[in-house]
């Protein structure tokens, strides 16, 4: 009976099977944070919060309809962080951690799958990339919990600043943006251990596992070479982030209220968390309701481009980023290839990119314009940072998240649901198996430009 039941299952593709453990995985967390033990005594939230609420949480966003410091419970926040971890682990890969741990071993579906999700080169040895994943995820947490919990231990006793420390380095590392804090990290601005070491997390987050795991295969085994992905990656992350630095302590200098009367130093320090974690992450040591316009345009592109594949966040990826942009210098400098680091990438990867990055403005561009439909009050600044938080599950706000109508909820949900699974895994899920064409017809050139 469940073999007939499961089988129409079985033959759909992996693009879709990926979507339905996600989507089945939300509507278990909504369920659960919707109990009463979930919330604190005299608290009542509707099914949509909760449903928001678990989409934030697995799709590692941060955006949030409630204060989770004051409405959540004890259990309710477990409950939450371990859907955080879900979500940054990735549900195909934490349930074949489970199915290892009881002694199942992985079918070729299994591996193929979880090479969907995790966006990798090849299905071999998943076993023991899961493993490494594991053992990479829970030192690096770790490590930053112990740090989190040095600095909680200037206010909280040892019990509760354990456990802030342990929340706040899971949510920092899957890029979640979630805080126990009414105000964020706002209260932390000045703080250097708070900072750096969310910094650190946030950015082994962002980078990717396979990143990661390309790093240590080099330093264990003394060579010099890494796969051009960790290049890539390495190479356009630490160029936003410069550059976002730059700009927002440029932008912001003067504000007032948010780095104008901080000391040169506070303010290079906020400059660079904020520039870390707009990718991605979403914790904020600044209020975001009074930024400058230029500075929102420019949180509003890094939060699209977003973290790197494979990891822990959303947005288009920074290697799609860094094709296109190699792509455009060629063009300019009127190269028939693709070339970077003595190698030359296929024109498919160049398709791709730019699939995935028209696909992304269209789909940001709709929904814009649908929320600013509904939402007549509010202003398109704020509408625009409120999509594109979403869709990159960067999780910043300009604070109209709890003031949305039930309809501009629900896109922003939609949104973070792509946004985490990207826009290319739903494109192929509507989409049809690509067919080879034997028919070619005959070219003829277009004026462009």
């Amino acid at each position: 009976m469940i073999n007939k039941l499961l089988s129409p299952i079985g033959r759909l593709s992996l693009s879709r099977k990926l979507i339905l453990g996600f989507f089945a995985a939300i509507v278990f967390g909504s369920i659960l944070l919707y109990m009463p033990f979930s919330l604190q005594e005299g608290q009542k939230i509707s099914f949509l919060t909760a449903v928001f609420t678990i989409t934030s949480a697995i799709c590692v966003t941060g955006l949030s309809v409630i204060d989770i410091s004051q409405v959540l419970s004890f259990e309710g926040q477990i409950i939450l962080l371990v859907f955080i971890q879900l979500g940054g682990l990735g549900v195909m890969t934490f349930s074949s951690l489970f199915f290892l741990l009881i002694g199942k071993k992985m079918s070729y579906k299994d591996r193929e799958l979880i090479k969907e999700e995790r966006n990798a080169e090849s299905s071999g040895e998943v076993v023991d990339f899961i493993k490494k994943i594991v053992i990479i995820v829970l030192l690096i947490e770790g490590i930053g919990a112990f740090f989190l919990t040095l600095e909680f231990l200037k206010t909280f006793e040892f019990s509760k600043a354990l456990y802030f420390g342990i929340f706040h380095s899971i949510s920092a590392f899957c890029n979640a943006g979630f805080a126990l804090f009414s105000n964020n990290l706002e209260n932390y601005a000045g703080s250097v251990l708070m900072n750096m070491t969310i910094a650190y997390l946030i950015i082994l987050g962002g980078i990717g596992f396979s990143v990661i795991n390309s790093v240590l295969i080099a330093v264990r085994r003394d060579v010099k070479r890494f796969t051009l992905t960790s290049k890539v990656a390495i190479l356009v992350s630490m160029f936003l982030t410069f550059v976002g630095m730059i700009l927002f302590f440029l932008l912001e200098y003067k504000n007032p209220t948010t780095i104008g009367n901080l000391s040169w130093f506070d303010k290079i320090l906020a400059s660079f968390f904020q520039s870390v974690t707009t990718r991605t992450a979403g914790f904020n040591t600044v209020p975001m309701g009074t930024l400058n316009p230029a500075t929102i345009f420019m949180f509003c592109i890094l939060m699209f481009i977003g973290a790197s594949p494979g990891s822990t966040g959303g947005g288009i990826k920074t290697t799609t980023i860094g094709v296109i942009v190699l792509y455009v210098l060629g063009v300019i400098g009127g190269k028939e290839n693709i070339n970077v680091f003595n190698r030359r990438i296929s024109w498919d990867i160049l398709n791709r990119a730019l699939a995935i990055l028209v696909i992304s403005i269209m789909y940001v561009s709709i929904v814009t314009m649908a929320v600013m439909t509904i939402e007549t009050s509010m202003s398109f600044e704020k509408i625009a940072f409120e999509v594109v938080s979403a869709f990159g599950t960067a999780g910043l706000s300009m604070g109209i998240t709890a003031d949305l109508r039930a309809l501009s909820k629900i896109l922003i949900i939609i949104t973070m649901f792509i946004g985490r699974l990207g826009p290319m895994t739903f494109a192929l899920a509507l989409g049809e198996k690509k067919v080879k064409q034997n028919l070619r017809y005959p070219k003829e050139n277009i004026l462009v430009g």
